[in-house]
């Protein structure tokens, strides 16, 4: 009997792609579900009536939500190439630092979209000492996940190659290759892999949706 998945996400959105290069980089097929969240679709609240949010994975008929909990769901049920490492203490420092990674960096980043004058500076000040811990956790080593793209690679990957894109609009300096080469350069590594290169929507496509959203801060859908 063939597996039935379905994603449903918004193009745009980072967390949809870390769902997409999950499924891309363990050769699963899946179907395409994109979402406009200004007119939620009953299907989306359907099977995510709690948050009512992207993304949502469908398998065999019971959906997952939110990312972090899908790709664990993903490594779990397709077991090959694996994204999370075997030793309990590892897989748990990767689940630290995802955290780490959403709910510090990425938050702290919507407030600087909202702040102005001194209050922004010491708030990218704040971004940029956080930063440089997960700078840190890179080392010499070419992925997060060390000996390949891993849970947190592609975790962290997602927001920092948006935040590229969204300093290319805004103008709001959040990740650059002289404050924070190694992950400037871990981040153009990623985005010329084949799995994740594929799964990557067109930049200037971006850059265009990005443009229309100034006024809207870091808001995504």
């Amino acid at each position: 009997m063939a597996e039935e998945v379905k994603l449903i996400g918004c193009w745009a959105s980072p967390f949809t792609l870390r769902i997409q290069l999950a499924l891309k980089l363990k050769g699963i097929k899946y179907e395409y579900i994109e979402e406009d969240l200004s007119n939620k679709s009953p299907l989306l609240l359907h099977y995510n009536p709690v948050h009512k949010k992207v993304p949502v994975l469908v398998h065999n008929g019971k959906p997952i939500a939110e990312s972090l909990v899908i790709l664990e769901y993903i490594d779990e049920t397709w077991t090959h190439h694996p994204f999370l490492p075997k030793e309990p203490y590892h897989r748990a420092t990767a689940r630290f630092w995802a955290k780490f990674v959403d709910e510090k960096i990425f938050q702290t980043a919507l407030k600087a979209s909202a702040a102005t004058g001194e209050e922004k500076e010491q708030i990218m000040e704040e971004i940029g000492e956080q930063m440089k811990l997960l700078e840190k956790e890179l080392k010499e080593n070419d992925f997060l996940g060390r000996e390949g793209i891993g849970y947190l690679d592609i975790v962290a990957f997602s927001i920092f190659y948006f935040f590229q894109i969204r300093q290319e609009v805004m103008r709001i300096e959040l990740i650059s290759e002289e404050k924070f080469p190694v992950l400037w350069k871990w981040v153009g590594k990623l985005s010329e892999i084949v799995g994740v290169k594929e799964s990557l929507p067109p930049r200037e496509t971006f850059c265009l949706h990005y443009s229309s959203h100034k006024d809207t801060g870091f808001k995504i859908c």
